[in-house]
C-alpha cells in the first residue's frame, strides 16, 4: 500500500524535481516507510511506500525493468502474485525481490494490460514505456484504490490523492456540478469529482496518454458483462462459503500483522469467524463503542473475540477527540465529509497503528448482498403511492426514519426510485430548502442505471444494487482508504473479491433479499458459526449520533455559532439558506433537519480545514 504520483509535461518540457517532489511528499501518510523518485526529461514519477508485501530495500520503487525499458510506481496489493512464480521460472525469468510489483512488471512485459483479467488484488498504478513514450495509469476493478488527475496548462499530473495535484500548483476550483452533486446525492459519482477538472480514473479502466496528449480510455472490466457471461452457479451457498472463505484467506497474505475492524455485525464477525475456522492465529480486533445504545455493538464485537480467543482493541471517541478526528479526516478526505463517521474510522486506524499494518473490512457486503433496508422500499413501488397519502397524518410522521420514507414515497418515476434510494434528501426536499433547483445531470449515474436496467429489467431492487455497487459503494472505498491511510494503515475488503461480485450478481432475489434484514445467503452461511445474537442483531453499522454531538459536547456547541456565520453561506448554491435559523432548529433538537444541516456542517469545517489551506 503506497503513495504514488507523477508529472508528464505534453510540451517537452523538463520536470522539476522539487515540483514532483512536493507532490510525493504530501502523501507521505500513505507511505512513510520508504520514497523514490524516477525523472528522465518530460515525464517524472514518485512513490510513498508502506510496506506490507517484501519489507526489505528490494521492494523499492519506482522499479525498473531489467531492461530499462518500463518503469512502474504501484499502490495496493496483488494477492496472488506467488501463483505466478512457476510460470515465470518456466519463462526463464528470475525476480530479484519478494515483491508484487515486480510480479506485476513481468507480467505486464510479457502479456501487457491482458494480464488484468488474471490478478486478484486492489490496485492503482503508472507505468512508463521509455521506448513508445506512454504513459499508462490503471485501477482496480471496483475502485478499491483511489487514482486522480488533471491536465493543466498542457501538463498531466497524477496522483492517489487529489491534495497532490494542488500541492503541485494545479488551482483549486471547486466544480459548480460536483457541489450540487454533493448536495443531492452525497457525492460525485463516476469520474468527475468536487472540483474543476480534476478527474478520477473509473473503476476497471486504465487510460493510455501519449507525449502530444492524444489519449485512450479502455474499460478492461465490465460488470454486466461477467454477470451475463457468468456460468450457472448449481449450489450457490456452497459456492459462495468456498468463495468467501478464500477470499478471506486470500487477503491475510502480508508480512506484516494484520488484524480486524470489527464493529459486532454480521459482515466484519463472518470475516472474523472465516479466520477462525481457517486456524489463522493472534489476530487483533479493534472496535469503537457509543454511549448511545442504539448505536452500539461493542458486546458483541467483544463477546466473539473472547470466545475466538483473539485479542480485543477498544476505543471510544467523544468531544475534544472527536473535534479532533473531524479536523483530521477533513484533510485525509480532500472532499466534505459525507458518511459522517469518517471520525470514528480514523479513530479505529489510530487504534490499530500500534499493532497492525493491515485491517479487514466488512466494506461492500450490504451493496452486494441486499443489506440496506432502503431497498425494501423497491419491492413493491406501488406501496410507495398509499405511504405518500399517509404522510399528512402526523401520528405517522414524527420519527426521522418514518420522516425519510414519507420524502421518498413522493418520487414518481422508477429511475429516480433507483437514482435517489442512497440519498438523504429528494428532489422535493431541495427545492424545498435550497430553492428553485435543478436536479444535476448525473450522466454517468444515468448510464450506471441503463446498465442496472438491462441487465434486470422491471427489478427495482436489483437495479439498485447494480447502481450502488458502481457509486455509493465507490464512496465507502474511498472513505475507508482515506480514513485508514491517514494512519498509514491498509484496508482489505474480502467481500470484494471478483468471483463473489460477478457471481452473486447472477444468483436469484431470494439469496440477498430473504429475511427482514436481506443478506441471506451470508446469513445461511454462517448461522452455524456464529452465535445467534450476532445473526438477529438488528443493522447498525458505522453509525454516529451526530444529533447528540451537537448539543452535548461543548468543542461542537461552540462551533455551531461559528457555522451560523459561515461563509459557505455566500455560495452561489446557498445563497437562500438561513445559517442562524438552522442552528436555532438544532437547538430545538429538530432531528428532522440533520439530512439538510449535516453536509452544510461538514462543508463549513471542510473549507475551514482543507480548502483554505491550497487556495
Amino acid at each position: 500500500m503506497c503513495g504514488i504520483n507523477g508529472i508528464f509535461h505534453l510540451n517537452h518540457k523538463q520536470v522539476d524535481q522539487n515540483q514532483l517532489i512536493k507532490m510525493r511528499d504530501i502523501l507521505e501518510h500513505r507511505g512513510p516507510d520508504d520514497k523514490g523518485i524516477y525523472i528522465n526529461n518530460n515525464i517524472g514519477l514518485g512513490h510513498r511506500r508502506l510496506s506490507i508485501i517484501d519489507t526489505s530495500t528490494a521492494g523499492h520503487q519506482p522499479f525498473i525493468s531489467d531492461n530499462g525499458r518500463y518503469i512502474i510506481v504501484f499502490n495496493g496489493e496483488i494477492y496472488n502474485y506467488q501463483s505466478f512464480y512457476p510460470e515465470l521460472k518456466i519463462k526463464g525469468i528470475n525476480l530479484k525481490s519478494g515483491s508484487d510489483t515486480e510480479v506485476l512488471l513481468k507480467l505486464y512485459e510479457l502479456y501487457g494490460m491482458e494480464v488484468l483479467h488474471r490478478l486478484h488484488g486492489m490496485f492503482a498504478f503508472a507505468i512508463w514505456d521509455t521506448v513508445e513514450k506512454k504513459l499508462t495509469l490503471c485501477r482496480d476493478r471496483m475502485g478499491v484504490k483511489p487514482l486522480y488527475y488533471c491536465v493543466h496548462k498542457n501538463t498531466l499530473y497524477f496522483a492517489s490523492e487529489q491534495k497532490a495535484l494542488f500541492a503541485a500548483g494545479v488551482p483549486i476550483q471547486i466544480s459548480e456540478n460536483g457541489m450540487e452533486e454533493y448536495f443531492f446525492n452525497r457525492f460525485v459519482a463516476g469520474e468527475e469529482t468536487l472540483f474543476a477538472d480534476v478527474k478520477k480514473l473509473l473503476p476497471g479502466h486504465y487510460m493510455v496518454i501519449d507525449e502530444e496528449g492524444k489519449s485512450k480510455t479502455t474499460r478492461w472490466w465490465n460488470l454486466k458483462e461477467q454477470i451475463q457471461n457468468h456460468v450457472k452457479i448449481d449450489n450457490p451457498k456452497k459456492w459462495f462459503e468456498e468463495t468467501f472463505f478464500e477470499s478471506v484467506k486470500l487477503r491475510m497474505v502480508s508480512d506484516v500483522p494484520v488484524g480486524v475492524l470489527l464493529s459486532g455485525g454480521l459482515d466484519s464477525c463472518s470475516i472474523l469467524s472465516a479466520l477462525y475456522l481457517q486456524e489463522f492465529k493472534n489476530i487483533e480486533t479493534f472496535n469503537i463503542s457509543f454511549s448511545e445504545k442504539e448505536h452500539n455493538e461493542y458486546h458483541l464485537a467483544k463477546k466473539i473475540t473472547d470466545q475466538y480467543e483473539y485479542t480485543f482493541n477498544h476505543t471510544k471517541l467523544e468531544n475534544e477527540s472527536l473535534y479532533q478526528n473531524l479536523i483530521e479526516t477533513s484533510y485525509y478526505n480532500d472532499e466534505p465529509l459525507m458518511h459522517l463517521n469518517e471520525p470514528h474510522l480514523l479513530a479505529i486506524a489510530k487504534l490499530a497503528k500500534p499493532k497492525v499494518k493491515v485491517l479487514l473490512s466488512g466494506e461492500g457486503a450490504d451493496e452486494l448482498l441486499g443489506g440496506y433496508v432502503r431497498y425494501k422500499a423497491l419491492k413493491n413501488p406501488s406501496l410507495l403511492k398509499v405511504i405518500s397519502k399517509l404522510s399528512k397524518f402526523e401520528t405517522f410522521n414524527k420519527s426521522p426514519r418514518y420522516d425519510k420514507l414519507f420524502r421518498y414515497s413522493k418520487i414518481t418515476n422508477d429511475a429516480d426510485l433507483v437514482i435517489f434510494n442512497g440519498c438523504n434528501v429528494y428532489p422535493d426536499d431541495i427545492n424545498n430548502f435550497y430553492g428553485n433547483k435543478q436536479k444535476p445531470l448525473n450522466e454517468y449515474r444515468y448510464q450506471i442505471l441503463k446498465e442496472a436496467q438491462e441487465l434486470y429489467p422491471k427489478n427495482l431492487q436489483r437495479q439498485a444494487l447494480y447502481f450502488d455497487q458502481h457509486t455509493y459503494m465507490c464512496s465507502l472505498l474511498d472513505r475507508n482508504d482515506r480514513c485508514t491511510m491517514g494512519t498509514s494503515i491498509e484496508c482489505r475488503e474480502p467481500f470484494l473479491d471478483q468471483r463473489l461480485i460477478a457471481g452473486l450478481g447472477t444468483l436469484d432475489d431470494k439469496w440477498m433479499f430473504t429475511g427482514k434484514k436481506g443478506k441471506y445467503i451470508l446469513k445461511t452461511t454462517m448461522e452455524e458459526k456464529l452465535p445467534k445474537e450476532i445473526l438477529d442483531f438488528r443493522k447498525i453499522g458505522l453509525s454516529a449520533p451526530w444529533g447528540s454531538y451537537l448539543l452535548r459536547f461543548p468543542r461542537f456547541v461552540d462551533e455551531l455559532d461559528n457555522f451560523a456565520k459561515s461563509p459557505i453561506f455566500e455560495m452561489p448554491f446557498l445563497e437562500n439558506i438561513d445559517g442562524t435559523k438552522l442552528v436555532a432548529e438544532i437547538r430545538k433538537e429538530n432531528t428532522k433537519i440533520l439530512p439538510y444541516f449535516m453536509p452544510l456542517f461538514m462543508l463549513h469545517k471542510w473549507q475551514k480545514n482543507y480548502y483554505n489551506k491550497f487556495v
